[in-house]
């Protein structure tokens, strides 16, 4: 009688055990935080350790808009929509670089249907087409629970379901404008302007006099509009700080229409400036632009190159005394006078 007790006492146990286990198991599956899975031993991208040069293609659809790129007979990334377009491929490198290297956070290879995990209609998906003709296939669906991981099926399979961070993605949603390869303007200092026409509403021509001794300190350097010496004046001076930390932050529109260029001020834009400056080698540059409207988030403005129709943005704060110059002059300046 004794040994039935015992018997039936240790089978309880075991009972005990196995329910506790199944149901860790089912929590886990249905909680959409798998258990990790063995260690990958290799990518799933390529299966072996090759560079993104393998890939000579690459198109995916982020779910609001689709890109492809490939490389050209130079082997260059271009956008396959306008080759002409300023690329900058360190984009399309980095997510060919995530596919080389893509090891998932977790594997599940006795889930749930697709459905489960919105898999059986992907809201993102991705080719890569490698050199010998062979393609990488990735479909993503639902986030996981945490909304920082998402599910991936690879190359049409349904099973298994991957897991992956949402660093592919995050490239991925990037439109091509944040590919764009920005023009870098001439580093311009106080050294090195020469002059700075300014045309608006009212026009100004600053002019730096350099002492006649090569030698002599920059700093000597005076400032002169409409004839008069302006070097102590407060709005130089801001002037100044603008032209020195001017740089372009973003493309806004590549190739533009005559209504876009219109609806960014560019039909009379409330600036146009010529800065001639001279370079570490001592020849002489010009930087020519024109300054059209204020963003919508009034963070920026519009700006467009002498030779460009591309729109591009700069910060407003940095071209808030150009813009004051051009409406009304420096303070106390005379009229501008004739260029030389």
């Amino acid at each position: 009688m004794h040994l039935q007790k015992k018997t039936l006492f240790l089978l309880a146990g075991i009972l005990a055990v196995l329910v506790i286990a199944l149901a860790a198991t089912l929590s886990s599956r249905q909680s959409g935080t798998e258990a990790p899975a063995e260690a990958e031993g290799q990518a799933l991208g390529t299966g072996s350790p090759e560079t993104e040069a393998v890939f000579s293609a690459l198109t995916y659809d982020n779910g609001s808009a689709t890109f492809s790129f490939h490389l050209d007979e130079s082997g260059k990334w271009v956008w396959s929509d306008d080759p002409e377009f300023p690329l900058d491929d360190s984009h399309v490198q980095a997510i060919l670089a995530l596919l080389t290297d893509l090891h998932p956070q977790q594997t599940i290879t006795d889930g749930e249907s697709p459905e489960a995990y919105g898999l059986d209609e992907p809201f993102a998906t991705l080719t890569a087409t490698r050199s010998d003709g062979s393609t990488l296939t990735i479909a993503l669906g639902n986030t996981t629970t945490d909304g920082n991981s998402y599910y991936m099926l690879k190359d049409g399979q349904e099973s298994p379901v991957y897991i992956i961070s949402d660093q592919l993605y995050t490239y991925m949603s990037e439109t091509i404008y944040d590919m764009c390869d920005l023009p870098d303007l001439p580093e311009l200092t106080a050294e090195n302007i020469r002059s700075v026409s300014i045309e608006g509403a009212s026009s100004t021509l600053l002019r730096s006099i350099v002492p006649e001794d090569a030698e002599a300190d920059m700093a000597a350097v005076t400032w002169a509009a409409g004839g008069e010496d302006v070097t102590g004046l407060e709005g130089t001076s801001l002037l100044l700080e603008d032209l020195t930390s001017l740089h372009i932050t973003r493309c806004v529109d590549y190739k533009p229409s005559d209504e876009a260029a219109e609806l960014c001020g560019f039909t009379s834009p409330r600036a146009s400036v010529s800065i001639i400056y001279t370079s570490e080698t001592g020849a002489e540059g010009t930087l020519s632009f024109t300054l059209g409207t204020g963003s919508l988030d009034g963070a920026g403005c519009y700006l467009r190159l002498e030779g460009d129709t591309t729109i591009y943005q700069v910060d407003a704060a940095s071209v808030d005394a150009l813009l004051t110059t051009a409406e009304s002059g420096l303070p106390g300046a005379a009229p501008a006078e004739e260029a030389p």
